[in-house]
């Protein structure tokens, strides 16, 4: 069981908040993966599940992120990092920063930590877009 929670995050609607103290590398969450295919996520981009789809295997197929995952928001400045486990079928959240019992966990959608780019929603007609 992992240290962490869902509820409303302001303006955000829901994010992902931290049951306890966290230090920089500390793993937060695993979060399993259900992988799509292209045919399968445009049909997801006509569902509420198009802001939730993470690319996947060279941003050509997407996936559905179990487990929290899906609910942790976007920040020029977050406070976690994710990396995508392709062999392991996972999603891996680690902080980046020390984060306080109660904070807010949040990731740029774009991947890189130090990413201060506008981020975009991906179309997987086009098959290719910054992580998100």
């Amino acid at each position: 069981m992992y240290a962490v929670e869902y509820k409303r995050s302001g303006n955000k609607g829901r994010g992902v908040f931290a049951l306890k103290n966290f230090k920089k590398g500390e793993l937060i969450e695993e979060c399993p993966v259900v992988p799509l295919t292209v045919e399968e996520s445009v049909i997801c981009e006509k569902t509420i599940l198009e802001y939730y789809i993470y690319p996947w295997r060279g941003k050509k197929d997407g996936a559905v992120v179990l487990g929290y995952g899906m609910l942790y928001n976007h920040s020029v400045e977050p406070n976690a990092r994710y990396h995508l486990n392709y062999s392991g079928r996972k999603v891996v959240y680690k902080a980046v920063h020390p984060i306080k019992k109660g904070e807010e966990i949040l990731v740029n959608y774009n991947g890189d930590p130090k990413d201060k780019s506008e981020m975009e929603l991906f179309d997987f007609r086009k098959r290719s877009r910054p992580h998100r």
